[in-house]
C-alpha cells in the first residue's frame, strides 16, 4: 500500500496554517470573542469550524485558499465590529440586547418565558453569582451570552411578605447615550423621551446628545456622562 506523502504533508501545513491564522484572528477581534458567546459570536464559530473542516482534508482546496479565506472572514468580521461601533443601535440588532428578568425586586415571569427560562435556571443562574434567595435581588439582567448581571438589595434581610409590596433601596442604572446616539429601547423602558433627555443635557451645559460619549441614568442618582473632547485642567 502506497502511503500519499504529499497528502499528509498537505494536512500537516493547512492545520498548522488554521491554528495560527484563528489565533492571530482571536486577538484581532478582541478577548470578547473568548470570555463571551453571543449570538453573532455563534454563527461566526459555525462558519469558522466549517471553512477550516472543508479545507483541511480537500486535496483540490491549496493552502493559498485556506488563507484567502481565513483573511477574508477577518476583514469582514472587522469590518463589522468597527461599522457597529459608529453605529450603536445596529449592536443591538446584531448581538441582542440584554432582559431584565428582575425589576424592582419583582420577577418579570413573561421576560422569563421569552427568554425560555424557567424558575431552576434562574436559581442556577443567581448561585452562580453567590445570591441563594431572591429577596436579595433588587435588578437581574438576562445577557446576550446567557449569563446573568445582578443588582443586589441593600438590607436583603428586612425583605419580607408580599414582593410587589416591597420598596427596592436602589435603583438600576442605564445607558441613555452611546456614543452619541440616543438609547430608544432604554428610553422606552424607562417611560421617557428625547424631549426629557435635552432637558437633562441643557441642565448640564450640554447643547447637543452628539457630543455625549456615554451617558448613564439612575433614579437614585441622577446623571453621569462622559463628554466626546474630555478636557483637563
Amino acid at each position: 500500500m502506497k502511503v500519499d506523502t504529499n497528502l499528509y504533508v498537505s494536512i500537516g501545513l493547512k492545520l498548522i496554517v488554521a491554528m495560527i491564522g484563528l489565533l492571530i484572528m482571536t486577538r484581532l477581534l478582541g478577548k470578547k470573542e473568548i470570555s463571551q458567546l453571543t449570538a453573532f459570536d455563534f454563527v461566526s464559530s459555525l462558519m469558522l469550524s466549517e471553512l477550516v473542516g472543508n479545507t483541511i482534508y480537500d486535496d483540490n482546496i491549496h493552502l493559498s485558499h485556506l488563507l484567502f479565506a481565513l483573511i477574508i472572514w477577518t476583514l469582514l468580521a472587522l469590518g463589522l465590529e468597527k461599522f457597529i461601533a459608529l453605529f450603536p443601535r445596529l449592536s443591538r440588532y446584531a448581538a441582542g440586547t440584554p432582559d431584565l428578568i428582575i425589576r424592582d425586586g419583582i420577577v418579570d415571569f413573561k421576560a422569563m418565558k421569552r427568554n425560555n427560562l424557567d424558575f431552576a435556571q434562574l436559581g442556577m443562574l443567581l448561585r452562580e453569582n453567590n445570591i441563594f434567595s431572591l429577596r436579595e435581588v433588587a435588578y437581574a439582567l438576562f445577557e446576550t451570552n446567557g449569563s446573568i448581571s445582578v443588582l443586589r438589595q441593600k438590607d436583603p434581610e428586612e425583605i419580607s411578605g408580599n414582593a410587589v409590596d416591597q420598596q427596592s433601596s436602589v435603583s438600576l442604572p442605564a445607558y441613555i447615550i452611546e456614543n452619541g446616539s440616543i438609547n430608544e429601547d432604554t428610553l422606552k423602558r424607562l417611560s421617557r423621551d428625547r424631549e426629557w433627555v435635552d432637558q437633562l443635557l441643557q441642565l448640564s451645559g450640554i447643547s447637543h446628545h452628539e457630543r455625549v460619549l456615554f451617558a448613564e441614568w439612575s433614579d437614585s442618582s441622577g446623571l453621569y456622562y462622559q463628554l466626546k473632547e474630555v478636557k483637563k485642567d
